[in-house]
């Protein structure tokens, strides 16, 4: 065995590739070759959790374990930030064919379970060369192992200390020609060893064609560890020699690494240290620093944001929390955090007093502590847009939302159909946030109202998040809430149509504080039905249909033309009844026939008298039973009339519910000029009634004035006769009246029998009167005896016809 005295300057080599292995999906393999050592990297998504290497040379495939790793040259980590396992061999590592130092051939395969199964991949062989010469000493410190090569050509130094004699005692008395190793820790110096027991211990001695190597896993009992200016050092010294008569060679291999863990520092930077002076330094020294292999020179790094510098002998790397190629990572832990991962590669080159150049590689995997990931959710909400807008921000990248609770009710991410959106939005920094829109009206969202205050909208949100890939979970909870002061009673729109007047209210979420009346009645389905509106109400909005001539309508303006209706409907306070507001709609209206029986004792009736006066006859020479009681307009076959109840000739008819007062419509040709001809063939008659309950009346114009808690019920009833009758001025009145009180108010119909007409309710304030039941003829003595003498005995000559 002999030392080789040749170096040679290996070529520049560098190269990432995907390698082609079949059955290993495209993409999901990656081999690169670095300045000293060859990486595979393979997606944790194909390997599963437990992925396992096999080296292979001529002599078999070696399974990568934990032990035979750090002894053979072989660094196996896995990334789950990244999602990769990452094998890294060493240029000299157990079974890579070496060839001159220049070319290094790498040959593995790949083991995973699938489907229950373990199934073996063979990698494609690599072949590398180092993209830089070698140095006479070069140390490696990994993350399991610590390696130093020397070159095969050996100089003598420029000077011999006395500690280097005492080394050669043992060396001297030895008395075998084999090669030996001898350990010297902090303290003392070992026996020596054959290099046979050595590598039984887990050492690995290697003589290639220009350099000598040592490797030894970090913990040996032969190493030892201490401190160097305050930072933690692993170091193994090693001396291998070999007596031949009385010569002995010597060659002295030491690997020391620092063992520094690394600091994060509060303004952001991952704080690492190394001594300055693990190796002979004269020259100062140079610094190479990167993440995750790459290397850059010193100014280059400081240029990307790294700081590098020397304190009480001790060089500092400080790398920036957001360096290029460092990986991030988020967790739960009550709260959520974060924590950053960097895979430092450094290089420190020194150059000792005779001029001998030493490399030093340091790969670490630093981490900083949990830190806090604050994640805040910002209340972007406009009220003009009615709407909740949340917008939660900050969201980390392996982070996403699951689901969302608004006020206890869960939805799950992505939404299904739903009144709001869910969002996502990027940012460049590798964060993103989601928008949240919730419309006001949605039933999700709580409303409080203070009539003091205002109108509150509140949305309580509890943000599920889920971490990656582990599915941790973290909850974010936010309470947004929307005052909306401008807080008023419902407002109807309403719209006129040709057969009444429609209204619709959009329901707000606080019209539940105001009570809905037509007049004093609370407005429910069931009066609706009483009065015969249509009433649509559902979540949004309320539809009533008033048909004319029907309950709660007030008219004016009465002409042969046409008339107004008003419909009023009013918002009371929930609790106090007070009135708040109203919806008032008055529309234009026109028919051919109406009567309107007021609560004053008043009644308005227009006729159409086309058939009840003669061929050629005017409207204008009708009057009442009482002849001095006129039409107040005319045209050519209606006329007007309005008049008081208890005038005019109207007769009265009394029974045990109702009072009916009567008139009828004549004809008279008294003024008639001679010359002017008029057929005397009318076929009708007119007769008006209006009938009001005898429970809500309170006066029978006993004091010459009427009142009515109630509208009468009018009717207008065209009956056939013989055509005299229309001049009589002592026609009879038709039979008694049975009537019930009707759903309408106004009526213009035409009937050849009786026509009901319902009656206006005009604006007039009412006290209830307490009804008795009295049998028919009591109830007129109750009524009579309240009647003076005169207006009594007037009163019995008009009600001959109720036969009481």
């Amino acid at each position: 065995m002999a030392f080789g005295f040749c170096i040679s300057v290996a070529l520049l080599l560098s190269l990432w590739s995907r390698a082609e292995t079949v059955g290993i999906p495209d993409g999901v393999l990656r081999m690169e070759c670095r300045d000293r050592y060859f990486m595979i990297a393979v997606d944790l998504s194909f390997t599963g959790d437990e992925p396992h290497f096999e080296a292979v040379d001529e002599t078999g495939a070696y399974a990568i374990t934990q032990q035979y790793a750090a002894q053979c040259g072989y660094s196996i980590n896995v990334h789950p930030l990244p999602g990769h396992v990452e094998l890294r061999a060493s240029y000299f590592s157990c079974q890579t064919q070496n060839k001159d130092d220049e070319m290094f051939t790498f040959n593995f395969n790949l083991n995973v379970t699938q489907e229950g199964k373990e199934v073996t991949y063979p990698l494609q062989d690599k072949t590398c060369s180092p993209s830089l010469p070698w140095s006479p000493r070069e140390v490696t410190c990994e993350t399991n192992y610590m390696e130093v090569s020397v070159r095969s050509e050996v100089t003598c130094p420029s000077g011999t200390k006395k500690d280097d004699w005492n080394s050669l005692k043992p060396a001297h008395r030895s008395t075998t020609s084999d090669w030996q190793v001898m350990f010297q820790t902090d303290d003392e110096q070992l026996p020596p060893i054959n290099i046979s027991d050595a590598r039984k211990q887990g050492y690995v001695f290697l003589l290639t064609e220009g350099r000598l190597v040592f490797r030894a896993p970090y913990g040996q009992p032969e190493s030892f560890s201490t401190e160097v200016n305050g930072v933690p050092v692993e170091a193994v010294h090693a001396t291998i020699f070999s007596r031949q008569s009385w010569v002995v060679l010597m060659v002295d291999l030491v690997a020391a690494c620092s063992m520094d863990e690394g600091l994060y520092h509060e303004s952001g930077y991952m704080m690492w240290e190394t001594p300055e002076m693990l190796y002979p330094n004269l020259d100062g020294q140079q610094i190479n620093v990167g993440l995750k292999g790459e290397l850059v020179a010193q100014p280059v790094a400081e240029e990307r944001g790294y700081i590098v510098g020397k304190q009480n002998n001790t060089i500092q790397i400080c790398i920036p929390e957001n360096a290029e190629g460092r990986y991030r990572k988020s967790a739960v832990d009550d709260d959520l955090y974060e924590f950053y991962v960097y895979h430092l590669y450094l290089e420190q080159i020194l150059v000792d007093e005779d001029r001998v150049e030493t490399r030093i590689r340091f790969l670490r995997t630093l981490a900083t502590p949990l830190l806090p990931s604050p994640i805040f959710a910002e209340n972007q909400t406009v009220l003009e847009e009615n709407m909740f807008t949340v917008y939660l921000g900050d969201v980390p990248e392996d982070v996403q939302l699951a689901a969302v609770h608004l006020n206890g009710h869960e939805f799950t991410v992505p939404l299904s159909v739903s009144s709001f959106i869910i969002t996502k939005v990027g940012h460049p920094n590798n964060t993103h946030g989601y928008k949240l829109k919730v419309p006001f009206e949605d039933p999700v969202v709580l409303h409080q109202f203070s009539k003091t205050d205002a109108l509150h909208y509140i949305l309580n949100i509890n943000y599920t998040l889920t971490v990656l890939p582990e599915k941790d979970l973290y909850y974010h909870m936010e309470s947004v809430v929307a005052l909306v002061t401008d807080v008023s009673p419902p407002q109807f729109d309403a719209v006129c149509t040709e057969s009444g007047i429609s209204f619709k209210l959009d329901h707000r979420p606080f019209d539940y504080l105001w009570e809905i009346t037509i007049d004093s009645d609370l407005l429910t389905s069931e009066l609706a039905d009483q009065h015969g509106y249509t009433m649509i109400n559902d979540s949004n909005s309320l539809l009533l249909e008033v048909p004319l001539f029907s309950h709660g309508y007030e008219y004016k303006n009465v002409s042969l033309k046409g008339f107004f209706g008003t419909f009023e409907i009013i918002m009371r306070d929930l609790e106090t009844s007070e009135v708040q507001g109203s919806t008032i709609k008055t529309c234009p209206f026109s028919t051919t026939e109406l009567i309107m029986c007021s609560t004053d004792g008043r009644m308005t009736v227009v006729a159409d008298l086309a058939l009840a006066i003669p061929n050629g006859g005017n409207p204008a020479r009708t009057n009442l039973r009482d002849q001095y009681c006129g039409p107040k307009e005319t045209d050519g076959s209606r006329a007007l009339f309005s008049f008081s109840l208890n005038s005019c000739g109207a007769t009265v008819k009394l029974n045990s519910e109702n009072v009916t007062y009567e008139n009828e419509i004549f004809y008279s040709k008294k003024f008639l000029r001679p010359s002017k001809v008029v057929s005397d063939n009318a076929k009708e008659r007119v007769t008006m009634q209006c009938t009001y309950p005898l429970s809500g009346l309170h006066r029978l114009f006993s004091v010459h004035r009427f009142e009515s808690d109630a509208a009468g019920i009018g009717s207008l009833l065209h009956t056939t006769h013989p055509a005299a009758g229309l001049q009589s001025p002592t026609i009879q009145p038709t039979s008694a009246l049975t009537t019930t009180l009707a759903t309408t108010t106004l009526a213009a119909t035409r009937r050849a029998t009786g026509s009901y007409k319902p009656a206006l309710h005009p604006p007039s304030r009412y006290v209830k009167v307490t009804r008795f039941r009295y049998p028919a003829t009591a109830r007129f003595r109750h009524l009579a005896n309240a009647m003076n003498k005169g207006v009594r005995q007037s009163m019995q000559t008009k009600l001959n016809a109720a036969h009481i």
